[in-house]
């Protein structure tokens, strides 16, 4: 093949009408660095997205759901068994909100080689004082360190430490919205109020800001013994055990075998199978 025969006529054509060829290169590159422009935009509204939700969702969630019962009185009654029962303002059963045995769940768990790691955690519904006005909120109380290791709670602290809720007693991370509303720096105490009435006083630490403002303006968070200490409650009181495993699929696997095969499991499982009518396996 001639090559300089051919470039010599590509070239030709080309500059023939150079104008209409500038115009369609510019097209050409404005259209190609859009694309590489969304391209990168997806890639990082994904990634956020991933952050904000995945990485902060645990596998598995061990809670206790409060629901009204299923069997009602009239419904025992023999003399009603083949009748319609129209039954309303069923109330939720008396149940409690932490998990029974906790502890020795806690150490089945670990002991797991399918599970990357746990941790509990406490909600609590408090009121932050402002004054004369009561804002409407929660403080989560969480293992600090494995809350870091596992869901990358360190990444959303803007400001303070989150070693110093296990070093400082009485601390709290809050978020950085509601820091704002209350006018708080690090250093400063603030008033909590909890849903029985009792006042603490928590020295504030450290910022926490997720990007989701409705939600960082209600929140805090606190370590587990503090937030016992808040509730009066002893400190084997846990409300949820966030699990996270080394294989996200696996999940489906662990509570199957969580609810089956319980004649060739530990005492431990038999203690949680019978706590399952109250508890409730989510995962995502």
């Amino acid at each position: 093949m001639n090559y300089k025969l051919i470039f010599s006529i590509a070239r030709s054509l080309l500059m023939a009408r150079w104008k209409q060829t500038l115009i369609a290169a510019i097209g050409v590159t404005f259209s190609i660095t859009m694309f590489i422009a969304l391209l990168g935009f997806m890639t990082g509204l994904n990634g956020l997205l991933d952050g904000l939700v995945l990485n902060r969702t645990p596998h598995i969630r061990l809670f206790n759901e409060i629901k009204p019962s299923s069997m009602q009185p009239v419904m025992l009654d023999s003399a009603y068994q083949d009748s319609y029962h129209f039954i309303h303002s069923i109330k939720s059963v008396t149940s409690r909100q932490d998990i029974y045995n906790s502890g020795a769940i806690l150490d089945a768990i670990k002991k797991d080689k399918r599970v990357d790691g746990v941790s509990p955690k406490i909600i609590a519904p408090v009121f932050y004082n402002d004054g004369a006005v009561d804002i409407t909120g929660a403080v989560n109380g969480i293992d600090a360190v494995e809350e870091s290791r596992l869901y990358h709670f360190q990444d959303y602290v803007v400001n303070g430490n989150i070693n110093d809720l296990t070093i400082i007693p009485n601390s709290i991370i809050i978020g950085k919205p509601l820091a704002e509303k209350l006018l708080i720096t690090i250093g400063d105490n603030v008033q909590i109020v909890t849903i029985k009435g009792d006042r603490f006083s928590l020295k504030v630490v450290g910022f926490y800001q997720s990007g989701l403002q409705d939600y960082d303006k209600t929140q805090g968070f606190a370590s587990l013994a503090t937030t016992q200490k808040l509730l009066g409650k002893p400190n084997n009181y846990f409300t949820d055990l966030q699990v996270k495993l080394f294989e996200l699929d696996a999940h489906l696997l662990w509570q199957k075998n969580m609810l089956l095969n319980s004649a060739h499991r530990p005492k431990i499982f038999k203690q949680l199978m019978h706590s399952l009518k109250r508890v409730v396996l989510s995962g995502l």
